[in-house]
């Protein structure tokens, strides 16, 4: 992974392959962002011309490139559009800085050092540059003919150092705010990887060894569930969605705890390693990408791991639920009741429903700790992305004040999320005449139904909130900001983010 350091040298006698300076969309053309004094002083205060000249214009992701000035040691100045010119006396928003971090570090690949000369106001805003140039960075391409191959990103290695020019390295706050940067996008980088393993090597097995083996690196506590501990706890939900597959699945349950703690968060993660539709078969066109399924288990696993070597001072406990749901002659049916560890049976409708008779088991499992709050994540709907589109989570609960705090946290870190209702005339449609309540209700208005079927399973009293995160979770567009094209790891930050906020007290 890329390097990340804090620098105080001055730009033009820094050895790197490039110089890295912001641009904002000015009222009358092109602004250079503070950051990049030097450079502009080395082009005779010039540079906003020039880059004008070369069609830079400083809207977001821009990128322009010219050569660096005589006498610097790096051959080439990237500068990259930051967008609008803040307000007087307002610094640039975090994360612009996140997402031309992201731009630049990607258009980088191939090369050893980049010094970054982005404005850097305070710590926030070197955890965010740096954030964005590690996420910008990555790469997957272990499955390429020169995947092993270190230098290999597409014939190119992803960049190998971004020093922060500005920073201050003995400092504690800027310090840390690298040290944060570097867990959360290191673990986010993890579920990135997860999420683009093709499914012929991921399945509920290997997800939890993967699991287990950091587990033990950080210091968590870790228990698996496999089919036979399943069927003796009466783990129907988990059960029948992994029935039709050779491979059997898993419950994975993440334990981190701080001797500090005062509060405990659950996280739950939907795990469908791949997701075939079972018997209700998906159609032609809808399975190329279904190896995603599993996107919520791997944020979960993400942010537990990250709060440990965070080391925040609150527990907290991730469930991974983990199956493949396939077609096969064991399959579970339309038609077939299954009793989940709640106690409660539910009628399959659609076996192409089947995260949420995954969740079920484990939001149960997950209550029965009393934790303070439970957060489940999930590519759950279609009908989200149809709702929100493919940058947006929807969040819903129980709890409205839970539910906009997440939301808080979200933006806070630059995730788009939308708080979503949970219509109580909505659940009348999963009535039931042969179970206490079916998988399937109207078809109108679905990702709310599968909320309001998850909130059946959630523990009285304790306070719930739903990710569907069908949309963000795997890019099938282009690369943009820190976003590569595949998976994502949509989530992580933001439960990284609720954990920090949870254990600092701000959220009650």
């Amino acid at each position: 992974m890329t390097a990340l350091t804090l620098s105080t040298a001055a730009a033009p006698g820094l050895r790197a392959d490039a110089i890295v300076i912001g641009v904002a969309k000015g009222a009358k053309g092109p602004v250079v962002a503070p950051g990049a004094e030097a450079v502009d002083k080395a082009y005779d205060g010039k540079l906003a011309g020039v880059l004008e000249t070369l069609g830079a214009s400083g809207a977001e992701g821009e990128l322009t490139k010219l050569p660096a000035p005589a006498g610097f040691k790096a051959p080439l100045v990237l500068a990259v559009g930051l967008g609008a010119v803040p307000e007087k006396d307002a610094d640039y928003d975090t994360e612009a800085l996140r997402k031309a971090a992201g731009v630049a570090a990607r258009a980088l690949a191939g090369s050893k050092k980049a010094a970054f000369a982005l404005p850097l106001a305070d710590a926030a805003d070197a955890g965010a540059i740096g954030e964005g140039a590690l996420l910008g960075a990555y790469s997957f391409d272990a499955y390429k003919e020169n995947g092993k191959d270190p230098k290999a990103k597409n014939g190119k290695a992803p960049l190998a150092e971004a020093a922060l020019l500005g920073g201050k390295p003995r400092d504690k706050a800027y310090k840390a705010a690298v040290e944060r940067a570097v867990a959360v996008s290191e673990e986010l980088n993890r579920a990135r990887d997860l999420i683009n393993t093709p499914p012929n090597d991921l399945n509920p097995e290997s997800f939890a060894a993967i699991a287990q083996a950091a587990a033990k690196e950080h210091g968590i506590k870790v228990q698996v569930l496999d089919e036979k501990a399943l069927v003796k706890g009466g783990y129907g939900g988990i059960l029948g969605v992994g029935a039709g597959s050779a491979a059997g699945p898993r419950l994975v349950k993440l334990s981190y705890t701080s001797s500090k703690a005062k509060k405990h968060l659950a996280f739950v993660g939907k795990g469908i390693t791949y997701d075939s539709g079972g018997i209700s078969l998906k159609p032609a066109g809808h399975n190329e990408t279904m190896k995603c399924d599993m996107a919520g288990a791997a944020s979960v696993f993400a942010a537990v791991v990250a709060a440990a070597r965070l080391g925040l001072e609150v527990n907290v406990t991730g469930w991974l639920a983990l199956a493949e749901n396939m077609p096969s002659g064991s399959a579970t049916r339309p038609g077939d009741v299954l009793r989940m560890y709640s106690g409660k049976t539910v009628e399959v409708l659609n076996t192409d429903a089947e995260g949420r008779l995954v969740l079920a088991d484990a939001l149960w499992a997950a209550s029965q700790e009393k934790p303070d709050a439970i957060v489940d994540v999930a590519t759950l709907t279609g009908a989200m992305v149809l709702a929100l589109g493919s940058r947006t989570f929807g969040v819903m609960g129980n709890d409205d004040a839970f539910r906009a705090a997440l939301c808080e946290a979200a933006e806070e870190v630059g995730e788009p999320a939308w708080p979503m209702p949970l219509p109580e005339h909505l659940r009348k449609g999963m009535d039931s005449a042969t179970a206490d309540i079916a998988n399937m209700g109207e078809r109108m208005g679905g990702g709310l139904v599968a909320g309001l079927f998850l909130r059946e399973f959630v523990g009285e009293g304790i306070s719930w909130a739903h990710l569907d995160i069908a949309g963000p979770a795997f890019n099938e567009g282009g690369p943009f900001g820190y976003t590569p094209k595949g998976g994502t790891g949509s989530a992580v930050r933001t439960l990284v983010r609720l954990a920090e906020l949870t254990a600092a007290g701000d959220l009650g």
